[in-house]
Order: C-alpha cells, then structure tokens, then sequence
C-alpha cells in the first residue's frame, strides 16, 4: 500500500490538478458567452484563451490518468514517491511557462500549435520558444516518469504478464495479471509512444527556429507528428481513466473484483495497436496523405473502440445484471462517465467516417465528440477516483447529497454538449471567435452552452470542495488517512 509520503504527493497532485480545471472551465465558459455575443473578447483575447483551455486540459486528465492509476498500482507493485514527485515539480514549472507565453506573451497558436503557426510571431516574440520550452520540459519529464512506471511493472510481471497474454490461453494461467495491470501497460505503452513523437517534434520545431532559415520543417510531416502525439495522448487519458474504473467500481458497489478472461485480454492487446493509429482521421482533409493511410484511419478508429463497446460495457453489464449494487457518489460518476465516454465515442466514429467527415469535421460537431468523452466521461472518472481517494485520507466521506449533484451534472454537461452537437448538424464552424450572421443559430446556441456549463461548474465547485478540504487534511491529521 501507499506510504504517508506517497499519499501527500498523490494529495498534491490533486489539488494541482483540480485548480486549474476550474480556471480552463471559466475559459471555456468566457469563450462561448464570446460567441454567443454576451461578452466582448478581442480576437487574440478569445484564441489565447483557446489555446490555454485546450493544452491545459489535455494536460490535466493525461495527468489524472497518470497520477491515479499510479497511486492504485502500489497495491500490486513498488511505487516511487522520488519519481511522483520529480514529475509534479517540472510539470508545475512547464505548466507556468506554457500559460506565461499564452497569457502574458499572447501565444495564441491553438493547442495544436499546428506548424508553421509557431513561426508567424504575431505575439511576443519570446512568447514562442517559452511555450515550445515548457511543452519540451513537460514531454520529458512525464516520459521519466511513465518509463518509470512501466519499469516498475515490469519488476513483478514479464512483458508478456504485464500484457495477459497467457489469459489468452485455454489453460489456467500460472499468474494472475489483475486488469488495471493488463489496461495501465497499454495505456502508457501509448502514452510513451505520444511523449517520444511529441519531443521529436518539438526539437525540428526548435531545430527550424533556431537555424535562421538554413532548415525547414515538412509540413505534413509535422501534422502527423502533432495529431499522433496531441489526439493520442487525449484518448490515452480515458484508458487510463478506464483502468481506475476497472479497479475501483466492484469494490465500491460492493460486488467481487473483475478478473482479467482472455476477452479482456484480447480488447485491450487489440486496442494497443488502434488507439495508437486512430488520429488519421483528423488528416483526411490533406489531399497529399497517402490514400492508404486515410482508409487505415477509418478502419483504425472503428476498430478501437473495441475496448469501450465489446470490453468495457460487458463486464459493467455483468456487474449490474441481477446483483445488488451499493450506491453511492463514486460508482454513479463512473456509471454517468461511462455514459458520457459512449455517447461522445459514437459521435467520434461518425465524424470518423470519411463520407461524413468533408461535412462536418470543420464545424462545432467536432468539440461536441470531444467534449461529451471528456466532460462527461474522462472527468467523471478523475472526479470519481479523487473522490474515493478523500474518503481514504479521512474518516468521512463525500457522498452526501449526490443525488441532487448527479442530477444538476448532467443536466449541466449534457445540456452543453446538446448544444455543440445542434451546432454541428446546423454546419456552424468551429474555431470563430465571432459567427456570421448567416448562422442564424449560432450565437443562441453558444450562449445556452455557455450557461448550461455555468450549472456543471457549480457542481465541480461543490465537489472540489469536499475533495481539496480532504486532501489538505493528510497533511495535518496524518493519524486519520487510513
């Protein structure tokens, strides 16, 4: 099990990350009160503001997920407190770097920072190479720390262990691989693969700014290198998020663990592969990219899903057909997120459908998928593993009145995801800080977001509360974390 230590590093790393959820929230929330024409933003104003809400939050979950099933892995294998803390530290510094060049040196590239961007300073001038550097610091420092991890894993399993594959067999296995081993190789696996692409790409960018135009980069080399490391490292967050679910919901419904059977272990070897190829979707607007690479991509973001859909709602199904479940506030989280996960997932695999992409992938249809997995999944998720890990660093829990707070959740997260998705099908574009007048729709529908969001961040607030007091607790009343 944890140590004291651990647990106050894993405590900071909460509050870490829940403060500046709340402020990318406020972003979002100002950006479409902006397009709703409520507020007046100026344009650089409402990009700066997108591409802080946009980094912040991938960065965020990816973290999360990290933070979250490194914290339950200490119950099958070593953790490193040294490790936790390294990549907290350097994460807080990259993190500072990355919002001083957004916010205070007007880096407004977009989370994307797709190139050439970079190199068109219309911002600060130290603005771009701070923002590459924090991004730089933040890729290494997490790749230290996910090989780490893995490194760990491998201490107690074998590679082939770590990975089920003797659940594959017919025979009984020798050794048991509990899922959130089987789920946290895979995912990190992926998630190194995102690192290792996205440094790659941060030093030909640094390599092409300082050069003084002796070398430039490919462009369509560099997109690939961006969606591969960016929408990867996103769907990695969730399988993270999934491996703490796999974890944590028997044992607070009061039901036996999930086993790893050779369907598990199938899905998620399987997804290893598809999660890491998905991102071709985004480039199917390049007419110079292979022809091969964009049916690859449909094929590929079909195909991952196998371990939400043929995995994931089986073993859930299982888990509630004809058995007493204990509710409570973290299993409904779970059960609402996996929801959420589903619905933006189909909403994914829509627009990853060549003949449906030339339609929709530049219009609003595009932030209603990846909002709906992550408003209303990956977060729910984070919110449930943060919520259950307070119970732990105290003697009380955090579930009272949970079912006016679930209610007023979705009612929130649902509502402002409903109005991306009407958006899109109406064809409104994305990306604009202001919408023409020939999107009638448009600006309603904005505003109405904007305040259905206000609903889902007075429930976050409700819950942060509890979770932050909670954790700060472990630092002065040790004799209480269990």
């Amino acid at each position: 099990m944890p140590s004291l230590a651990f647990k106050r590093v894993t405590a900071i790393w909460v509050i870490t990350i829940l403060i500046p959820f709340v402020i990318d929230i406020l972003f979002g929330i100002a950006m479409r009160f902006n397009q709703g024409a409520d507020i007046k933003l100026s344009p650089i104003d409402f990009y700066m503001l997108m591409t802080t809400h946009g980094i912040t939050m991938i960065g965020i979950w990816v973290a999360a997920g990290i933070v979250g099933v490194n914290y339950l892995l200490a119950r099958y294998i070593k953790v490193s407190t040294a490790l936790s803390s390294f990549a907290l530290a350097l994460t807080i510094i990259a993190v500072l770097m990355i919002w001083a060049a957004i916010l205070i040196g007007k880096f407004h590239a977009g989370w994307t920072f797709l190139y050439p961007l970079p190199f068109y300073v219309v911002w600060e001038k130290w603005a771009t190479p701070v923002f590459l550097g924090g991004l730089l610091l933040l890729c290494v420092s997490w790749l230290i720390w996910t090989v780490g991890i893995v490194l760990q894993i491998l201490k107690k399993y074998t590679l082939s262990q770590a990975l089920a594959l003797q659940h594959l067999a017919k025979k009984t296995p020798s050794v048991e691989t509990p899922p959130i081993v089987l789920i946290a190789t895979v995912s990190l696996a992926g998630v190194i693969a995102c690192l290792i692409a996205g440094i790659i790409l941060l030093v030909l960018l640094f390599a092409e700014y300082f050069s003084n135009g002796s070398f430039t980069n490919d462009p369509l080399l560099a997109k690939n290198l961006t969606y591969f490391f960016g929408h990867t490292l996103a769907n990695e967050s969730l399988y993270l998020g999934l491996a703490v679910l796999y974890e944590l919901l028997p044992e607070v419904s009061g039901r036996p663990k999930f086993k790893t059977t050779w369907y598990v272990a199938l899905g998620w070897n399987t997804a290893l592969i598809f999660i890491l190829s998905a991102f071709f979707h985004h480039l199917y607007m390049d007419f110079v990219q292979p022809v091969g690479l964009q049916i690859f991509g449909q094929i590929a973001s079909y195909l991952a899903s196998i371990p939400s859909v043929a995995v994931t709602i089986m073993s859930i199904a299982v888990l509630l057909y004809k058995n007493k479940i204990q509710w409570n506030l973290v299993n409904i989280l779970f059960y609402i997120g996996v929801m959420g996960w589903v619905i933006g997932g189909i909403g994914a695999l829509i627009d990853a459908t060549i003949s449906n992409n030339v339609i929709l992938h530049n219009t609003l249809w595009v932030p209603a998928h990846f909002h709906t997995y992550n408003v209303m999944g990956n977060v729910l998720f984070g919110l449930a593993f943060f919520c259950w890990l307070a119970s732990e660093f105290s003697d009380s829990n955090i579930s009272r009145q949970y079912g006016l707070k679930m209610a007023l959740l979705m009612i929130g997260g649902f509502g402002f995801v409903l109005m991306f998705y009407l958006a899109g099908a109406y064809s409104v574009p994305r990306r604009f800080s202001e919408y023409p007048q020939e999107f009638t729709s448009a600006a309603m529908l904005a505003s109405a977001g904007a305040w259905f969001a206000c609903i889902y961040l007075a429930v976050i607030l409700w819950l942060l509360v509890d979770i932050i007091k909670k954790c700060v607790q472990i630092f002065f009343s040790p004799s209480s974390a269990r």
